[in-house]
């Protein structure tokens, strides 16, 4: 901003009249005094954070009915406050995009239905929000006549849409275009900066998920804000922003909102509903479909930020001889376990490493400082797997494939996102030997002689016998090699 306004004031008319010079003056003026008066409310706003929770900050006036908003605002369960950066193209005029720099005039109320993952509207205007009972957001469109009246989408903010259903139970929230606005809607709170509905509904609750489906969408949609965002969030689980604060307050300076209870009539003056998402493909980014290019490297660099993690690149024998690598094995509790830790653990320790062995928890600031630490994470397929984001580049995953014609749902949720991460990948596929399926199973069942029929059964079928029924004893002798391959990428140059 600040540079912007140095260009301005720089700019010389070669050849203006009196007039024009005049007129120049003017809005130069007018867009000078605007953008210190929105300055002035941003450092204001950033002081007065305190350490988790906080009035909201992003409000200009109390309510029209005299009543102090800011004691009712902080009363709602799961409202918390968060303090930095991110996300999105198109913001109004009125708003400073910090140091993405630039300005973007006011565009025509649009939402893009076409994403396979998520839905996304957007509108500048007057915009009057509105969560308990109704989850309306109205909107007055500043230069648009009266074509727009009467428009409306109807979209589920989450961003796995075709998962969004009763069972995943994520509410719909509706856009409605309005030539104007009746004392039903008038503004009892005025928002400084935009704002950002989505919801944590869904199969939010699996660590995959949550990554998948909200946080590296929400990266994409937030980041570019530059910490002045508002969040309105459908479908609040308290706990749940609770465990991830770090990113909330990494994203956003102000306290999060409960829309589904919030009674308030908030306005602002841009708005977008639902998450970005650039790829169609879980837990992946694609830079040259995304507005600012961005990519899991980012995201990746990001979450190590958040959570103020040390190390930003693994292991590397020239650097530090006298220490080994470290592996950390990933201990899962109740299926696809492994039933010979110790012998595993022997094995590592003999090719050369340092060995971790740890169960993923919902203490996710302490687990991910242990991942960090790590050179290289092993574990059966599952969820806990997703810590490899905060791994330090060039750091190496391992991921163990259970037996039964595993390597899709392999490929797709961990193998191709680690490559967009930088962090390498070994894929490890075991023998129905190493399955205890053996012990539930004859030799000649289907599980054995055709597993793809099974698959063909539909996913209860597959995920009862696959994925829940089914234990790993692993060969160490057939997996060692596997291991002395890692140490023998951690000992070449790291990838630029």
């Amino acid at each position: 901003m600040a540079k912007a306004l140095r260009n301005l004031n720089r700019a010389k008319p070669q050849s203006c009249g009196v007039g024009l010079l005049a007129v120049f003056i003017l809005v130069s003026l007018s867009y000078v005094t605007m953008s210190r008066t929105n300055k002035m409310r941003i450092s204001v706003a950033t002081s007065q954070l305190p350490p988790l929770l906080k009035v909201n900050s992003s409000v200009t006036s109390d309510k029209s009915d005299g009543h102090d908003d800011s004691s009712q605002d902080g009363e709602k369960a799961g409202r918390i406050d968060k303090s930095s950066s991110v996300d999105h193209v198109e913001v109004p005029v009125t708003y400073s995009r910090g140091e993405l720099g630039g300005m973007k005039p006011e565009k025509k109320p649009t939402c893009d239905l076409s994403n396979r993952k998520s839905d996304v509207c957007e509108a500048d205007g007057d915009v009057r929000i509105i969560g308990k009972d109704t989850r309306l957001v109205y909107v007055a469109p500043p230069q648009f006549g009266d074509s727009g009246g009467g428009e409306s989408w109807t979209i589920k903010p989450y961003a796995r849409k075709w998962d969004a259903g009763s069972g995943a139970r994520v509410r719909e929230v509706t856009m409605k275009l309005v030539n104007g606005y009746g004392n039903d809607t008038r503004c009892s709170v005025n928002h400084t900066v935009p704002a950002l509905v989505f919801a944590i509904g869904g199969w939010t609750g699996n660590f995959f998920h949550d990554f998948a489906d909200v946080l590296v969408p929400l990266f994409q949609t937030a980041y570019p804000f530059g910490g002045e965002v508002q969040f309105l969030v459908a479908n609040m689980k308290p706990e749940w922003v609770e465990k991830y604060q770090l990113y909330f307050r990494k994203l956003s300076r102000y306290e999060i909102i409960d829309y589904d209870n919030d009674d308030t009539v908030r306005c602002f003056k841009h708005v977008t509903l639902g998450l970005r998402c650039s790829s169609i493909e879980d837990f992946q980014m694609e830079p040259s479909k995304s507005p600012h290019g961005y990519s899991m490297v980012e995201f990746a660099k990001f979450t190590r930020s958040a959570f103020s993690l040390q190390r930003d690149y693994s292991w590397r024998s020239d650097e530090q001889h006298n220490k080994k690598p470290r592996l950390m094995i990933i201990r899962r509790a109740r299926t696809r376990k492994f039933m010979n830790v110790e012998e595993i653990v022997q094995m590592a320790k003999e090719v050369g490493y340092d060995v971790v062995v740890a169960e993923a928890d919902d203490d996710i600031s302490t687990f991910s400082r242990v991942v960090n630490s790590c050179d290289v994470l092993m574990g059966v397929h599952g969820a806990a797997l997703t810590n490899m984001v905060f791994l330090p580049t060039n750091a190496i995953v391992i991921q163990v494939v259970p037996w039964g014609n595993l390597d899709w749902i392999a490929g797709h949720y961990f193998r191709d996102p680690s490559k967009q991460m930088k962090v390498n990948y070994l894929e490890y596929s075991i023998s129905e030997e190493e399955t205890t399926l053996s012990e539930l199973y004859p030799r000649d069942h289907a599980v054995f002689k055709d597993p793809m029929s099974l698959h063909h059964q539909g996913w209860d079928t597959f995920s009862r016998i696959f994925l829940l029924e089914q234990n790993v004893r692993l060969d160490v002798n057939r997996f060692r090699p596997f291991l002395e391959r890692a140490l023998d990428i951690l000992r070449q140059k790291p990838k630029e």
